[in-house]
């Protein structure tokens, strides 16, 4: 009986979300203009709170008037905070776990388990611990669980599970060569160089227990982790799609600085992955789920206007850009790689596929990191010189076809990105045809290209790179330093781009602490990097989530991370 009852509740819940899709679909397709959103100012510090369809209502019921439900658009790839790289992960993990330091929903960063840090010199990091802060089974975090947790990180071969390797994480370490312990409540970070972004850094490594993972290994902490954050593990599918948590009464509050302090507001959250983003809204309309993240833009407007749904927007931090691969024809030639950035008129993509929910590139970095050129400018939209530029390079409407060529070849143009920029994909590719350009997109997922990406083995490549540290470093070096080979430089660097003087400024970006003169080495690395062109400078889009009027003290961050700590619901 029990089982029939569950049935039915399914196919009712299916039901619903079908003609629901069908209300918003017809509803999208009507709208005339964008609803204005709440929109958070990118200035202010305050604390909020990479498939087929899945269904809301297969999962568990979110039945108790004090659990709160977030849809996500991908599921988490691992529960071990110290070998992952994604942020859907950490979405997760920021619940369960907490780090030394921690960021609101912009930039700001605040102490968390580290009551205190000191700089004896630029190599030198000295952390005072929180003290009676406990780890879900009970037991007292101690300087022993930060030594361990950054040698796992850090160390060749740290993790055991499921074969002997380095951590996912390690890159984010930076310059840390080692750690040590001077009491119990007392640590000291040595670095082989400067650090100037540690601060941003260290929000990206949570604490784990040295005691349980020494006693159940990588295997059994990934099966069942246990964190010092706000809510503690309940349970999870084998393949992540359902996470279930619960509030940890005995948490020691967070940040002092970002109230309210002490345990978490509701009693139960419940993490469901649901990759259909039509289906994910409709879910939320019918109560399946209380929060939302990547919100699709078609309907956006009609769910702003739903008097039960709050839709709240936020300044983005992963920058969107066609990489083209400077080492083989015609993007060996930079007149070629200029004249794109011309032929791309970003203020259409803007309007009519973001519906102003976005802003143009300045260049290769974000124009909300922190140390972004502010004499550079989006390349403006010009047919005239993007036109004059290709004839530089040869290429021209040779036989009045509409179609520009070069020695009796048509420009034919593969853009290799993922289905979630389809739309981006297709107002590029149409922008690109009607200056003579022949285009064919592709879509594929992530994992699938990556390596051929790396090889250069593509000719262009859409996408972005996450900026959520506001700070060139983690970023910058990926994207625009030379690769090479088992180390974080160049690891998403699709073009191929290798300019000497950009590799070494990079570098020295790294390990320069004055803040003035990162700007200036910055600055002339992105003029460098904007006047060679690797990539076609496209949008940064803001960052879009939905809740239900019940929940409270949420906002969505920046970085696209949820803090479930201080998020209520009303009853």
């Amino acid at each position: 009986m029990t089982e029939l009852l569950r049935t039915l509740h399914i196919h009712r819940t299916l039901i619903t979300i079908v003609l629901l899709l069908l209300a918003l679909l017809l509803s999208a397709c009507a709208q005339a203009g964008p609803t204005p959103l709440v929109r958070e100012n990118q200035n202010e510090h305050q604390n909020g709170n990479e498939n087929a369809p899945a269904s809301a209502g297969t999962s568990t019921p979110a039945s108790a008037s004090r659990t709160i439900v977030v849809g996500l658009a991908w599921a988490p790839t691992s529960l071990d905070p110290n070998d992952h790289r994604e942020r859907q992960s950490e979405t997760v993990l920021r619940n369960v776990f907490d780090g030394l330091v921690t960021r609101d929903t912009r930039s700001g960063v605040h102490l968390e388990l580290a009551e205190e840090m000191n700089w004896p010199d630029d190599r030198t990091l000295e952390i005072k611990l929180r003290r009676g802060v406990l780890f879900h089974d009970g037991t007292q975090m101690t300087a022993d669980d930060v030594v361990f947790t950054f040698n796992r990180i850090i160390q060749e071969n740290g993790i055991e599970y499921p074969a002997p390797h380095t951590s996912l994480r390690r890159g984010l370490a930076g310059p840390l060569e080692s750690i040590e312990k001077l009491d119990d409540f007392t640590v000291v970070m040595h670095l082989s160089s400067p650090w100037p972004q540690a601060m941003q850094m260290l929000v990206h490594q949570q604490i784990v227990p040295q005691h349980y993972l020494e006693q159940v290994g990588t295997q059994g902490f990934i099966q069942h982790p246990i964190g010092t954050g706000p809510f503690r593990f309940v349970s999870a599918d084998p393949d992540l799609e359902e996470i279930v948590l619960e509030r940890f009464d005995d948490y020691y509050g967070g940040a002092p600085d970002l109230p309210p302090v002490g345990p978490a507001c509701v009693d139960r959250v419940i993490f469901r992955v649901i990759p259909d983003s039509l289906t994910r809204t409709a879910a939320l309309r019918i109560d399946e789920v209380d929060v939302v993240q990547a919100v699709p833009l078609d309907v956006v407007d009609r769910l702003a206007q739903d008097p039960d749904v709050q839709v709240r927007t936020a300044p983005g931090t992963h920058p969107k850009w066609m990489e083209m691969n400077v080492n083989v024809p015609p993007f060996d030639d930079v007149h070629v790689r200029r004249a794109l950035n011309y032929a791309v008129d970003k203020g259409r993509i803007i309007d009519q596929v973001y519906d102003g929910r976005a802003v143009a590139l300045p260049g290769p970095l974000s124009p909300f990191n922190q140390f972004v050129n502010q004499t550079l400018e989006p390349y403006p939209y010009d047919l005239e010189r993007a036109l004059s530029l290709l004839a530089e390079a040869g290429w021209t409407d040779s036989n009045g076809d509409g179609v520009l060529d070069r020695d009796g070849q048509p420009f034919a143009l593969a853009v290799d990105t993922l289905d979630a920029w389809r739309p981006l994909a297709r107002e590029v590719a149409a922008q690109l045809q009607e200056i003579g350009i022949q285009v064919d997109v592709r879509y594929w997922e992530y994992r699938a290209i990556r390596s051929r990406l790396l090889a250069g083995d593509r000719m262009a490549y859409l996408d972005g790179w996450g900026d959520s540290a506001f700070d060139p470093v983690g970023h910058f070096e990926a994207k625009w330093h030379k690769t090479v080979e088992g180390q974080p430089y160049g690891r998403g660097n699709f073009s191929g781009y290798d300019n000497e003087r950009v590799n070494t400024l990079i570098r020295m970006g790294e390990e320069t602490a004055d803040p003035a003169e990162r700007h200036r080495i910055y600055d002339e690395a992105q003029e460098i990097i904007y006047r060679e062109a690797p990539a076609v400078f496209l949008i940064l889009p803001e960052e879009i989530e939905a809740a239900s009027v019940r929940v409270q003290k949420w906002a969505p961050a920046s970085d696209s991370r949820i803090n479930l700590h201080d998020v209520c619901l009303a009853p």
